[in-house]
């Protein structure tokens, strides 16, 4: 029904008192004042107030209604909160409705149109300021501070070389002095020896002389040296000494140098507005209780080939076979997208896909890491006494990869950056292997929180380190499970830190969690799952090696 005291044939009222008829309205509030109320109304000081006659107040833009051209909308539908002309609330849709003047609302409306201005004008927008100040602030004292670390790092540098010169001059020294002794004993020696070569010479000489004068008493005096000399002198020998020089340990010398702390962005919460990293955290996905698979790809390979699978999307996955030379990029409907052929004819070992959607696979063969891009292959990686095996893509965009050396005594994981090494994991903090060493898969994984995750299968272990290659837990299995072996393939992460690793003739995964604690398994009826991969959503694909196929599998 319409508010009683705006019907056409009434006197309109005061907003305030609700008495007196009403002479005066401010434009500030929006609200109809009359005579006696107007000095009421402009005692409160907490604004500024322009109030005027009644008659020469601004009038209100109201809109048109939809279903009635003619009519504005001067009422208000508290049910539907919307506008609504007098016909549409007597008559139309909105009858029944409780109905108020668009006064009213607009009354209340501007009242906290103009609170949300002053909030604006008088504190949040003076806080944006100060912030905004106090960043070009922190900007401005950047390159102080930065030239400080530059010049402590210099500093530290100028000491350390200042210590390996007073290492090399000692060395140096050293071989200096034992020069002098060498040389010292091969010139007396040299003395020796000329010295008898010159008696030698006199009694040759002597002994021509007799010889040529036939003369009987030499002749007969004559008295034999040559047993003095037929024992030579003894042969000196002076071994040159070698340098016995150690192999330079790159995290031992960083470790020398002395380390620098990590850049620390902290982005504090405020009053009401969430911060950056609150907003980029990924959400909270708890583990179904049963997952189950959505869809099964059939890859096209033989029995006993597929190896590995990596996705390029939520619907499309690159495979691989360790007996094909062929990678296959295939839909969730097992339909052949694309096909591509290794450089070197040989079978890819591993593949991975960059950040940039591009393939990158491993040829162990061929000792070479190559790049796919617009399918034209690119060698980035050639290795000299080491064999590539598995690879993966980071968040930084390097590539990790697991080598074995050509003797199959050492196995490491090293990190590129494009062609460039930039890390080198393969001892404890002890001197002892990581990983064991063989030809046998080490697939890895780079966690969200820049753990690196290796499953050593010869090892029956997950091996899992730090960002700087320290140890942080070798996972060997539910310790409850002491009848079957664990057997670890595929391994990857999702966005809650989980690590997921395929045990192929238990035929399940494990799930675990960022500190290596059993969470659940995922059985799915799977057939020796092999390969792993994640997709941004966290669907896991499980590439089985008897049958060919790659299941995707909602867990979360």
């Amino acid at each position: 029904m319409l508010h009683p005291r705006r019907s056409a044939q009434e006197v309109l009222l005061c907003d305030l008192c609700e008495t007196v008829p009403l002479q005066s309205h401010c434009e500030v509030c929006n609200i109809n004042l009359c005579v006696n109320c107007v000095g009421k109304h402009i005692s409160d000081s907490s604004k500024d107030h322009n109030v005027v006659p009644y008659l020469r107040r601004k009038s209100p833009n109201y809109s048109k209604c939809p279903t009635h051209p003619d009519k504005h909308c001067e009422h208000y539908c508290e049910k539907c909160e919307i506008p609504v002309c007098s016909t549409c609330a007597l008559y139309g849709k909105h009858k029944g409705h409780d109905v108020s003047d668009i006064q009213e609302k607009l009354s209340a409306k501007t009242e906290s149109l103009q609170k949300d201005l002053e909030e604006l004008e008088t504190r949040i927008y003076p806080r944006y300021e100060e912030m905004a100040s106090d960043v070009q602030t922190e900007k401005a004292e950047l390159e102080t501070k930065y030239g400080k670390l530059t010049t402590t790092t210099d500093q530290q540098g100028e000491i350390l070389h200042r210590e390996i010169t007073a290492i090399v001059n000692q060395r140096k020294s050293a071989i200096a002095e034992m020069k002098n002794k060498h040389l010292s004993t091969l010139n007396k020696n040299t003395e020796e020896i000329t010295q008898k070569m010159a008696e030698l010479k006199q009694i040759m000489s002597d002994l021509k002389s007799i010889l040529k004068s036939n003369d009987v008493s030499l002749t007969s005096t004559y008295k034999s040296r040559n047993f003095e000399f037929r024992t030579l002198l003894p042969k000196v020998r002076v071994t040159v000494p070698s340098l016995s020089a150690q192999k330079i340990n790159k995290d031992q010398l960083n470790e020398m140098f002395g380390s620098l702390s990590p850049l620390s962005i902290n982005t504090k919460h405020g009053d009401t507005m969430k911060s950056a990293e609150a907003v980029s955290s990924p959400p909270v996905k708890p583990l179904l209780h049963e997952p189950r698979v959505t869809a099964t790809i059939d890859t096209g390979y033989n029995r006993y080939e597929l190896t590995s699978v990596s996705c390029l999307s939520e619907d499309q996955v690159w495979t691989c076979s360790q007996l094909n030379n062929t990678m296959k990029l295939l839909n969730l409907q097992s339909e052949l997208l694309t096909s591509i052929q290794t450089k070197s004819g040989y079978a890819p070992w591993d593949i991975t896909v960059t950040r940039d959607r591009d393939l990158v696979y491993t040829d162990n063969i061929d000792r070479t890491v190559n790049l796919i891009k617009n399918k034209q292959i690119q060698t980035v990686i050639t290795l000299q006494g080491w064999y590539p095996l598995n690879v993966c893509s980071t968040a930084s965009d390097d590539l990790l990869v697991t080598m074995i050396s050509d003797d199959g005594e050492q196995s490491k994981v090293v990190r590129y950056s494009g062609s460039t090494e930039k890390q080198s994991i393969q001892f404890d903090d002890q001197g002892r292997p990581l990983y064991s060493s063989d030809y046998n898969y080490k697939y890895l994984s780079e966690n969200k929180n820049l753990d690196i995750c290796v499953a050593d299968y010869t090892a029956s272990a997950v091996v899992v380190v730090n960002q700087s290659g320290k140890l942080r837990f070798r996972y060997t299995g539910h310790p409850s499970n002491t009848e079957q072996s664990f057997t670890p393939a595929g391994i990857t992460t999702d966005s809650q830190s989980h690590i997921l690793t395929a045990d192929f003739d238990n035929h399940r995964i494990h799930i675990l969690d960022q500190d290596g604690q059993f969470l659940r398994y995922i059985h799915c009826d799977l057939d020796t799952p092999w390969g792993l991969c994640m997709d941004i959503r966290d669907n896991l694909f499980v590439a089985e090696y008897n049958t060919a196929k790659v299941k995707k599998i909602q867990y979360l």
